[in-house]
């Protein structure tokens, strides 16, 4: 019997491990300290930006290492932490507040290793470092937004219905309508029961009073909150991403909190104003008959506001809300036929109807954004609630030029502005605003500990391994080694390989798990090789024997445990996450260092010959 892989196949077994190579080399460099500087409220980071900044920290004696400027993001790399502390501090007061200059970490791999798609695993914040933040949603605003929205619905929905109706306000108790008569009060009653099946309605009506109550169901409060919790979520993640974050990490806690992590990041100051981007976006008619006299002094009709401008001046708005950002899907900034800078808007379904009826009778006239953002002063309202600071300025104001539905364009921007928009407005707005109840920042040097004592016992547990296989199975024990080697060195490749993949403490915890079970697999055959030896089997026939054997029981042992790790993926979050992700590639490369690898190194030493005795 004749124990010979094919040629592809040992050629198969190459490549893979040399691919798995490749991908884990870059982990070999390390990460630079670096600067990294992102522009905001239209300002523009460019060329220019780069060389000023270089020229900055080269009157000052800091070297700067590498200086890149990538998809509007500047980032600077330095010797050491002094360095980089002392550049922060430099650039920040050079280029202003229009700038967010923060502390970061950066891969230190050779440039022609990039170019060949080569990166190092995305580590966590508890071995990289960088700030973690617990944010509150504020679910009163989101009720109050969506009670808002109800009274505007009602308001369309009884004039399309011809249904007079003498007011409509929010009250304590719910919306309060108001009628002149019993008749109008009844209609309305039955109409507005078949529209808003999520509302309870009641007859709360007294003497020549006659007066609707709408309140909302228990089912549909409920649902507000969870959309409020999931939309704030979504839109974190989105401008976390948008605003240059590696790798963050957005996820709920409770009812109403949301996780925040940044790796990497080691100012919690301009943590927060990349997260100072938790603001909305509405839609509102320029009233145009405020002149620049009413606006300065204050006189304007009842039904309108004062704004600032973000370019200087102020603008009298229609308090009517015409659309908010919740209901965008895409923005990107281009140009029009004249090259002039535009923000070209995408919105769902039900935003495109409901531009389309509010901007049919408005061709012609002006429309503003408004972009309304909301900071936690540190103080705290009577309820023990966080007390929030709520900013609000103009960003944007344009013509309609026809009926808008889906599908329209923003103008009157310059190129840096129409940028800027277009990052807020992809990333979404939130249904509600969020503060910081927690925050904490994580030290690279813990970091570097805790990656430190996670190698630690990484190398002792493979050493103790290594050095009785060797003993133990002497020539076989070392085939295992090397194939144990190679399984750790896949693992950090795949682990590289994966984008979304981040190793944490608790996943370094896995990759040692890996290291046992691995090895498990190489015991298994080769006790079955000792075995078949024994019932006196030729070399040949104990070799054949004991991989075939032995392979049904490796799959039974390592498919139960890669399910038990799916099922922790699945359910569990942050750090049970970590530990499944490596243990789950753990298992997968081991079965293939452990059965194929080591197969194919037996197989070219002892294959296809005469050998009368095993060093096993």
């Amino acid at each position: 019997m004749l124990n010979k892989y094919p040629m592809w196949k040992n050629l198969m077994v190459i490549l893979i491990i040399a691919v798995g190579t490749f991908y884990a080399i870059p982990n070999l460099f390390g990460e630079d300290h670096a600067v990294q500087v992102v522009a905001t409220r239209g300002a523009e980071v460019t060329a220019t930006t780069q060389t000023q900044v270089n020229d900055i920290l080269s009157t000052e004696g800091i070297g700067v290492k590498r200086s890149e400027l990538e998809n509007g993001q500047l980032l600077v790399r330095v010797a050491n932490s002094d360095q980089q502390l002392l550049a922060k501090e430099l650039i920040a007061q050079a280029l202003g507040d229009k700038y967010i200059v923060a502390l970061n970490l950066a891969p230190a791999t050779p440039k022609w290793l990039e170019n060949l798609g080569g990166s190092p695993m995305k580590l966590g914040l508890d071995l990289r470092g960088g700030v973690h933040f617990l944010m509150e949603v504020d679910m009163s605003e989101a009720i109050r937004k969506m009670t808002e929205a109800k009274i505007g619905d009602f308001r369309s929905d009884l004039r399309s219905e011809r249904i007079r109706y003498a007011g409509i306000r929010n009250t304590p108790k719910g919306i309060e309508i108001k009628f002149r008569d019993a008749d109008s009060l009844a209609k309305a009653e039955q109409f507005l029961k078949t529209r808003s099946n999520d509302m309870v309605f009641s007859d709360a009506s007294s003497g020549d009073n006659y007066q609707l109550m709408a309140s909302m169901s228990e089912i549909y409060l409920k649902q507000i909150k969870e959309e409020a919790l999931q939309q704030n979520i979504t839109t974190l993640r989105n401008r976390v991403n948008e605003l240059g974050v590696a790798e963050p990490v957005v996820q709920r806690q409770g009812a109403e909190r949301i996780i925040v992590e940044l790796p990497g990041v080691q100012d919690t100051a301009r943590a927060k104003d990349i997260l100072g981007a938790t603001a909305s976006i509405e839609f509102h008619m320029v009233d145009e008959r405020a002149d620049a006299a009413a606006i300065a002094s204050g006189r304007v009709a009842a039904t309108s506001q004062i704004y600032n401008r973000r370019q200087g001046g102020q603008v009298a708005l229609e308090k009517a809300v015409m659309l908010t950002g919740d209901h965008i899907q895409g923005a990107q900034p281009s140009f029009d036929e004249y090259s002039r800078p535009q923000v070209s808007i995408n919105l769902d379904a039900k935003g495109g109807s409901i531009f389309s009826n509010v901007t049919k009778d408005n061709i012609g006239k002006p429309m503003a954004t408004l972009f309304i953002e909301y900071k936690d002063n540190g103080a705290r309202n009577p309820d023990g609630s966080v007390k929030m600071d709520k900013i609000e300025e103009v960003i944007s104001v344009a013509t309609i030029q026809a009926r808008l539905g889906r599908n329209f364009v923003i103008t009157g921007l310059d190129h840096s502005e129409a940028q800027n928009l277009a990052l807020l407005l992809r990333a979404g707005a939130l249904i509600a605003p969020v503060s910081i109840v927690e925050e904490r920042t994580i030290g690279p040097s813990l970091g570097a500990e805790n990656i430190e004592n996670g190698v630690q016992a990484m190398i002792w547990g493979m050493a103790v391994v290594l050095i009785f296989m060797l003993v133990y199975y002497r020539g076989f024990g070392l085939i295992a080694n090397l194939a144990l080697s190679a399984n750790l060195i896949m693992v950090v490749g795949v682990m590289s390989m994966i984008p979304g993949a981040v190793l944490t403490l608790p996943g370094i915890a896995g990759m040692v798990l890996t290291v046992g079970m691995a090895v498990d697999g190489n015991v298994l055959i080769y006790e079955r090789i000792r075995e078949e030896l024994r019932a006196g089997r030729s070399v040949q026939q104990a070799i054949h024997e004991g991989y075939g054997n032995a392979f049904s029981t490796i799959a039974d042992a390592n498919i139960t445990t890669f399910m038990t790790a799916l099922i922790l993926f699945a359910v569990g979050t942050g750090a049970v996450k970590g530990f499944a992700v490596t243990l789950m590639i753990g298992i997968a490369t081991s079965m293939f260092t452990a059965i194929v690898g080591t197969r194919a190194v037996v197989n070219g030493i002892w294959g296809g010959k005469r050998v009368k005795k095993l060093s096993i």
